[in-house]
């Protein structure tokens, strides 16, 4: 899809990092989208409390050298990729940098926090592993293309996809390769792992299912258009959007359609499911809820520019960026807004919340960390280049 390529690759790590103002954009790189609400890339989730005033305030924000991807926590630490080509470890309390590790290439994908393993791809086409705590390789894998998408990690094994157009289990300890299952195309789309069965995406626009253990087919399901929005799971349906506009519930373990819903412009944002609605941003501006067993429309609240972040629920309150560089709390069952935060630019990459702080990359180079409850700034981290993708939150060293 066109309107995809020569945007710059910017990985948000809304947990704790930061990045750089003033970065140029790459004119080689691919538009992505955030994804990554999924309870595996916040693997420690903690809903903050809910709150009402519209206050904005910044406690700190980190400046990397390039555009900053998605980030996880690991006992009090942000991990975050950026397009300086670095991923970083943050103090999620203070911002301040743990570690750092350098990558041949931007770092696009959201990182991955497992038993003491930190996980993630690069645009140099390698899939790495290093240890949370030193920021040492424990092993890397070459594929034959970009890794783009974040890896998703169960049962010993790391699942994720490249531009080479397959799609990856490795074994998380040795990074051996278990099997590998080829697609029509590139291969953007996030992982989700639910009951044995892989679900993930392409840009051959098919939705599939891989059995866990072996990397069989399943099932597949053709959307009219590139697929690169991360799937939920929830009560045996999945979620997913598709660059054909649509938002579709299929039968988890058959593919059938359930239902979808058709939105005025590209629903290729990740969607988040909570109490019963299915939560998703969209090109047109407009975040919606939807009735999870219906599709029906339950509210739409319209930002002032493009909504490429997929939604963070908790305690009532749903969090999503947009392009007219706001930080949305929106409440989640009116759809009434409670406060926004205003960057210096586009906001891609999707919120992370843990521990009462809200934390969001933006175009402006800068991670922040914002108090869920008032939008109040706690502190930001300044990378090299725009920061696009979105954090995993696990409890880890701090």
């Amino acid at each position: 899809m066109n309107i995809k390529n020569g945007l710059i690759c910017v990985l948000i790590i809304a947990i704790l990092a930061a990045s750089v103002p003033n970065v140029a954009v790459a004119a080689t790189s691919n538009y992505s989208t955030t994804f990554h609400n999924c309870a595996r890339h916040t693997s420690d989730y903690r809903p903050v409390a809910g709150g009402n005033t519209s206050n904005d305030i910044l406690n700190w924000k980190f400046a990397a050298n390039g555009s900053v991807t998605p980030s996880a926590t690991f006992y009090g630490t942000v991990y975050v990729g950026s397009c300086d080509n670095n991923v970083y470890a943050l103090n999620a309390r203070t911002g301040e940098k743990v570690w750092s590790y350098a990558t041949g290439n931007l770092v696009r994908s959201c990182p991955a926090v497992s038993n003491g393993i930190v996980y993630f791809g690069s645009d140099d086409r390698n899939v790495y592993a290093l240890n949370a705590r030193t920021g040492e390789k424990v092993w890397s894998y070459t594929t034959g293309s970009i890794v783009h998408c974040s890896p998703a990690v169960s049962n010993g094994i790391v699942y994720v996809g490249s531009y080479d157009h397959n799609f990856y289990a490795f074994d998380a300890r040795t990074g051996e390769k278990v099997w590998s299952y080829t697609t029509g195309c590139i291969v953007a789309c996030s992982p989700t792992v639910a009951n044995g069965i892989v679900y993930t995406g392409s840009d051959d626009h098919n939705v599939y299912a891989l059995d866990a253990n072996t990397g069989t087919k399943i099932w597949s399901y053709a959307t009219k258009s590139d697929v690169w929005s991360t799937p939920v799971i929830v009560n045996g349906i999945v979620y997913i959007g598709s660059w054909d506009g649509n938002v579709y519930a299929l039968d988890a373990n058959t593919g059938t359609k359930i239902w979808s819903y058709a939105t005025e412009r590209f629903a290729h944002v990740s969607p988040t499911v909570a109490n019963g609605i299915v939560y998703v941003g969209c090109w047109n501006g407009n975040v919606y809820a939807l009735n999870a067993r219906t599709g029906e429309k339950v509210w739409n609240y319209t930002a002032r520019g493009i909504v490429h972040s997929a939604p963070v629920v908790a305690n009532g309150i749903v969090y999503v960026g947009s392009e007219d560089r706001n930080i949305y709390a929106i409440n989640a069952k009116t759809g009434m807004k409670i406060w926004n935060y205003t960057t210096g630019s586009n906001v891609h990459a999707s919120p992370t919340v843990a521990n009462g702080i809200v934390y969001a990359g933006s175009w402006d180079g800068n991670v922040y960390a914002l108090d869920a409850n008032t939008g109040t700034k706690i502190w930001s981290y300044a990378t090299r280049g725009i920061v696009w993708s979105s954090p995993a939150i696990a409890n880890g060293i701090g």
